[in-house]
C-alpha cells in the first residue's frame, strides 16, 4: 500500500506530500509570472529559470521551431556550462528534442546515454555530462511552438512521475504565454505598418496634383482609384510654357509599396528634369531620359508603361509618345468609320533597355476628345473572373461620344460602367482615366 493510502501516515510529514504542495503553490505562482507581458528574451530566461527551478534542475533549455526552416533553434542554455550551446540548431527529428517535437510527446529518461535517439555531440561540445532528462513539446492548438528540458536532478536522483506531469503542464503554460507575446508583436507591427502605410499615402496625396492648370484650349479631365491604399499609377498636367503643357498617365508593376517608390522617383526625376529643360523640353529627349533613369534606378522585374502627350494651345497640335501603354483612343466626329483612332506609337515599356522612341504628331480638331486610361480600367473584373475588356470600354464611349458627350460626361459614363461590371468583386488593379477635349476651355479637375 502506498503511503497516501496509509491511514496512519501522517501526510503533513510525507515527503512526497510536501513536495506536491510545494510544486503546486510554485507552479502557480510561475504560472502569473510567465503570463506577464514581458518582452521576448526576458519571457524565454523567465521560462528556462522557472523550469530549473520548479525541477530542481542543474540546467535547462529551451528551442523555439523556426518556421521558415522548419528547424528548432536553442534561444538559450542555462546552468554552468550550458550557454556554450547557445544559438544551435537541430532538425525535427534529431536528438531527444526533435524526437518530441516531431511526436509531440513528453518523454522522461533515467540514464541519457543507454536512449539511442540521444545526441551526445552537445555534450562533447560543451563540457557538459547529461544524465537523466525530462523534454516537452510546447505547443498550441496543435501547432508546434517549441521543446523546453530540463537536464540532471539535483542529487544525483532521477525525475520523477510527478515531476513529468508538471513539466509538462508548465510546457504548455510557455507555449500560451510565448504565443500571447507573438500576437501582441503581431498586433504592434500590424499597427506600425497601418501608421507607416498612412504616412505614405499620404505624401502619395501630395505627389497626385489637387488640381490641375487651366487651360485656354483643352479641357482635361481625370481620375485616380487605387486598388491598394498606395498605387502604382500616376497623371499629371503641367504648364511648360505659355503655349505648352505636358500630360502623361503612368502605370507601375506591381502595387501599394514597391510601385509607390518608383511613383515617387518618376515625380522626382520629372519635376528635377523640367527645372532644368524647361526652356528647352523636346518630348522625344523627355521619355528617354525617363526611361534611362528607370534603368539605373530599379530592379528589371519593375517597368513602367505610360502615355505622353505634349499640347500645342496654339495651333491644337499634339505630339505623343507611347512607351508600352495600352493605346489612347481619339474620337472625332469625322472618323468615318465610327470607331476611335488609336495612338500607340513609341516604344517599349519605360525601365527596359536603352531604346530610341518614335513621336507621334497629329493635328487635333475642336470636339476631338483623346482617351487614356490603364489596364485596370479593361481588366477590372466581376465575381465570375470575366474582365470588362477592351472591346466593351470602346462601344460605350462611341456611343457616349455620338451622343454628343464631353470628355467629362465620357469619363463618368466609363467609371460607372465599369463599376456596373464589376459589382461586389474587389478591385484587382489600380484605375487611371485621363479624358482631353479639344477646343473647350476652363479648369481642368483632378
Amino acid at each position: 500500500m502506498s503511503e497516501y493510502a496509509d491511514p496512519k501516515h501522517d501526510c503533513n510529514t510525507c515527503t512526497n506530500y510536501r513536495s506536491l504542495v510545494r510544486k503546486t503553490l510554485f507552479f502557480k505562482d510561475i504560472s502569473n509570472q510567465i503570463i506577464e507581458k514581458k518582452p521576448l528574451p526576458e519571457l524565454l530566461k523567465s521560462i528556462i529559470d522557472t523550469s530549473k527551478k520548479l525541477l530542481d534542475a542543474e540546467a535547462s533549455s529551451l528551442l523555439l521551431f523556426d518556421e521558415k526552416t522548419g528547424k528548432l533553434v536553442f534561444y538559450v542554455a542555462e546552468g554552468e556550462k550550458g550557454t556554450f550551446i547557445k544559438s544551435k540548431e537541430i532538425n525535427i527529428g534529431e536528438g531527444i528534442a526533435g524526437w518530441v517535437a516531431e511526436e509531440m510527446k513528453t518523454v522522461r529518461i533515467d540514464d541519457c546515454y543507454t536512449d539511442p535517439r540521444f545526441n551526445p555531440a552537445f555534450d562533447m561540445s560543451s563540457g557538459f555530462v547529461t544524465r537523466n532528462m525530462i523534454c516537452a513539446p510546447m505547443e498550441r492548438k496543435g501547432t508546434l511552438i517549441g521543446v523546453i528540458q530540463v537536464m540532471n536532478k539535483s542529487s544525483n536522483r532521477s525525475f520523477d512521475t510527478q515531476d513529468e506531469q508538471f513539466f509538462s503542464a508548465l510546457a504548455g503554460q510557455c507555449a500560451i504565454a510565448i504565443e500571447n507575446y507573438r500576437l501582441g508583436q503581431f498586433e504592434i507591427e500590424a499597427e506600425q505598418m497601418r501608421t507607416e502605410l498612412e504616412t505614405a499615402r499620404s505624401i502619395q496625396r501630395k505627389i497626385l496634383p489637387d488640381r490641375l492648370p487651366e487651360l485656354r484650349s483643352f479641357s482635361v479631365h481625370t481620375l485616380l482609384r487605387p486598388a491598394k491604399h498606395l498605387g502604382g499609377d500616376y497623371y499629371n498636367l503641367i504648364r511648360i510654357n505659355d503655349r505648352q503643357a505636358l500630360f502623361f498617365l503612368t502605370d507601375v508593376t506591381g502595387k501599394s509599396i514597391s510601385a509607390a517608390l518608383i511613383v515617387s522617383s518618376v515625380f522626382s526625376f520629372i519635376h528635377s528634369y523640367l527645372i532644368i529643360h524647361k526652356k528647352s523640353f523636346q518630348l522625344k529627349h523627355f521619355v528617354e531620359s525617363l526611361n534611362t533613369f528607370l534603368i539605373e534606378s530599379t530592379t528589371p522585374d519593375k517597368f513602367v508603361t505610360g502615355w505622353f502627350a505634349l499640347l500645342d494651345e496654339e495651333d491644337l497640335r499634339l505630339t505623343s509618345i507611347s512607351a508600352g501603354h495600352d493605346p489612347v483612343l481619339l474620337f472625332r466626329k469625322d472618323s468615318g468609320n465610327g470607331m476611335p483612332l488609336r495612338l500607340n506609337k513609341g516604344g517599349l515599356m519605360l525601365g527596359v533597355m536603352a531604346i530610341p522612341y518614335a513621336t507621334e504628331e497629329l493635328q487635333l480638331k475642336p470636339g476631338d476628345v483623346l482617351a487614356a486610361y490603364t489596364d485596370g480600367v479593361t481588366e477590372a473584373m466581376n465575381t465570375d473572373t470575366e474582365e470588362y475588356t477592351a472591346e466593351r470600354m470602346e462601344q460605350l464611349l462611341e456611343t457616349a461620344y455620338r451622343n454628343n458627350g464631353s470628355g467629362e460626361i465620357m469619363l463618368r459614363t466609363l467609371i460607372e460602367d465599369v463599376d456596373l461590371h464589376r459589382g461586389k468583386a474587389h478591385q484587382s488593379d489600380d484605375i487611371t482615366l485621363g479624358f482631353i477635349e479639344v477646343g473647350r476651355a476652363g479648369s481642368a479637375d483632378a
